[in-house]
């Protein structure tokens, strides 16, 4: 037998492999604690045994993501939200619990050997199933810029009120397996010792918190804090274990006390990465509970088990969300995006079984089941589009409406700029080419946004800028420019794509976190990233030598300079800018892509013998097949390159006009 340390190293070591290896595949690291668990648990290699040390850091690991959840718990965001979040939720919830009720009672009914199924172990399995992944869910959404869509709102909504809905059902289920005495009197009372205990920690606890925190932080100590963070929760725990409730309850109370504070965001900084360990402990440790010899040897009630909830979930969710007002289209989204199983199924199926609730088999083919549809839920998820492309014959035209709505905007735009995202960023961009005279067209997909600027008189039209489709209707092919404004390296390589097919030449100015991907970006087709990183270092930077008493000239000069040095396409910008008045537009700098055909003059010489550098202007990019491609003097030219100029207007005519016609 291991001990303790030897087991939280396995743990450790398991958990860092798992991660690496579905990172490595793009999804999400809980399905790698998920395997790391089924392969080093009991029922597999045998490495590691379903001891007290294990189940110790699991209950740990779902104390700190209760009180996560209770940091995110605002009566603001529940009151914007409550038609979803309380009508949308809260029906599906309790809808869930009632068909896997009627669905234990049948199977009781007709058969022999599941007869000792209850209808409080139906209830709690039910409760279970309700559950769908907010980790994967979030993740996947955020991935695809549809956390703000229509149906990314209802799927939020609905995995809110899952949340909420779990505290109950830790109160409900252990009094529902406790056999002594009348269940009205036993719930009842259950409900009265959480009263009490609620209303000593919200009320009591509330006036008592800010104070408290207020004193720890003036002693300006980060591992005092983090200290009394730890004592705050885990303490809240014991409190409502000792009233003989879950340590989750606590937690989540406690979270939801912090969360009325002003420390709210230092607290949710500083206990992510700790939660973020012991939830991947807790991960492993439900992997461990599955044993694989009896998920073979009844594979086919697994596989029932996995269609048949994610089905009927599916069916749920999508019907209710149609009731609620969704079109069909949003609906089907929402019920795909939920069909799985979820974390709190696993926290709730644990409980089950070690309150035996059901027998042990029952709760193994449950958990397979369970585990198998998160390990698909990236895959339904990645094909969802399509998926009800296929099952709604009216989303095509819901779709071609919406496209017609965007081509109908840009139908006599020329040379105008696509903005792909109408946020803050976006809109300031908006801003500043109205003043210039600019035409822009803009693609977002926050309805809500969408409807409040164009009320503006905003030119933005409700859209995908990662569909191709979107697009072409947005008029890319005779578009100056597409300015990607949202971080998001995925999705901008997305749109990349689609404009290298539509229109090769076109500039694409991308924003950035960083410049991790800048190669990457920039082969893709990029002309130019532009990282917040490093553009905030550069304004610090500027305000600190300000600061230091450093002429206004000096630094204006160094600030100037390092742009330059960063951005290839604001080389020479910065040389006698201030003695260009706005009526000399023929000697402002721009960018021009030119591509060359088949009998362009260019092809077959080199950059040196074309001579650009003597009629002033500069080379900034050579792409080749659709992949920028490092160059010198003596590159070579071939039909189909791209060659990406940097001069003013009159220089650019007359390089374009060597290249082509010599």
């Amino acid at each position: 037998m291991l001990s303790p340390l030897e087991l939280t190293l396995l743990l450790l070591a398991a958990a860092v492999l798992g991660v690496v290896a579905f990172r490595s595949m793009h999804l999400p690291p809980m399905l790698g604690y998920l395997v790391a668990g089924i392969l080093i648990g009991p029922h597999t290699l045998g490495w590691a045994e379903d001891s007290s040390t294990t189940h110790a850091l699991g209950e740990f690991g779902v104390v700190f993501l209760m009180f996560s959840i209770g940091l995110e718990f605002s009566l603001a965001k529940l009151s914007a939200m409550r038609r979803t979040v309380f009508g949308l939720g809260m029906a599906q919830v309790l809808l869930t619990i009632v068909l896997t009720m009627i669905f234990g009672w049948l199977v009781a009914h007709f058969s022999s050997r599941l007869s000792s199924i209850s209808w409080q172990a139906a209830l709690a399995v039910g409760g279970a199933l309700a559950m769908s992944s907010t980790a994967i869910v979030s993740k996947v959404l955020t991935e695809r810029l549809e956390l703000e869509s229509e149906h990314g709102r209802r799927s939020i909504g609905i995995l809110l009120f899952q949340d909420l809905a779990l505290v109950p059902l830790l109160i409900l289920i252990p009094a529902l397996a406790n056999p002594k005495g009348d269940l009205v009197v036993t719930l009842g009372w259950a409900a009265c010792k959480a009263v009490i205990v609620l209303v000593l920690l919200l009320f009591v606890g509330h006036k008592v918190m800010r104070g408290w925190f207020r004193l720890v932080v003036k002693r300006r100590s980060q591992e005092l804090f983090m200290l009394n963070l730890l004592l705050i929760t885990l303490g809240a725990a014991w409190i409502t274990e000792m009233a003989g409730l879950s340590l989750a309850l606590g937690a989540f109370v406690a979270g939801m006390l912090i969360s009325e504070t002003e420390f709210k965001h230092q607290v949710e900084e500083d206990i992510k990465s700790f939660r973020d360990v012991l939830l991947g402990l807790f991960f492993i440790t439900i992997g461990m509970l599955l044993d694989i010899r009896l998920v073979v040897e009844y594979w086919w009630l697994v596989l029932l088990l996995l269609i048949g909830p994610v089905l009927v979930k599916f069916a749920l969710v999508a019907i209710l969300a149609r009731w609620f007002g969704a079109p069909l289209g949003v609906a089907l989204r929402t019920g795909l995006a939920l069909a799985q199983a979820g974390e709190f199924g696993f926290v709730l199926l644990n409980q089950i079984g070690a309150l035996n609730l059901l027998e042990p088999l029952i709760v193994q083919l449950i958990l397979a089941s369970m585990v198998l549809s998160m390990l698909i839920a990236p895959l339904i998820l990645a094909k969802s589009n399509a998926i009800v492309m296929k099952m709604s014959a009216n989303e095509w035209m819901v779709q071609s409406l919406a496209l017609t709505k965007i081509a109908s905007r840009t139908m006599a735009a020329q040379q105008h700029v696509v903005i792909a995202g109408f946020g803050r960023t976006g809109q300031s961009l908006a801003k500043l080419l109205d003043e210039e005279g600019i035409p822009y067209q803009a693609l977002d997909l926050d309805p809500d946004r969408v409807r409040d600027a164009q009320a503006a008189g905003a030119n933005v039209s409700y859209g995908d800028a990662g569909r191709r489709e979107s697009l072409v209707a947005a008029g890319i092919n005779r578009a100056a420019a597409l300015v990607i404004t949202y971080a998001s390296t995925p999705s901008a390589l997305k749109i990349l794509h689609h404009t290298q097919q539509i229109a090769p030449t076109l500039p694409v100015i991308v924003r950035s976190y960083d410049d991790s991907d800048l190669d990457k970006l920039r082969s893709a087709g990029a002309t130019e990233v532009v990282p917040e990183a490093i553009e905030g270092s550069l304004m610090l930077a500027s305000h600190a030598l300000l600061t230091l008493g450093v002429p206004l000239r000096r630094v204006v000069h160094r600030i100037q300079t390092a742009r330059g040095e960063r951005y290839a396409s604001l080389r020479g910008f910065f040389h006698g800018v201030s003695d260009v008045s706005d009526g000399d537009e023929h000697l402002q700098v721009r960018l021009r892509s030119v591509q060359l055909t088949e009998s362009a003059h260019a092809i077959g010489k080199t950059l040196a013998q074309l001579g650009l550098d003597a009629l002033g202007v500069e080379v900034t990019a050579l792409r080749r097949d659709g992949i920028r491609i490092d160059w010198t003097p003596e590159t070579i030219l071939l039909a189909g390159d791209i060659i990406v100029l940097c001069a003013a207007v009159e220089e650019l005519a007359r390089a374009e006009n060597r290249l082509l016609k010599g």
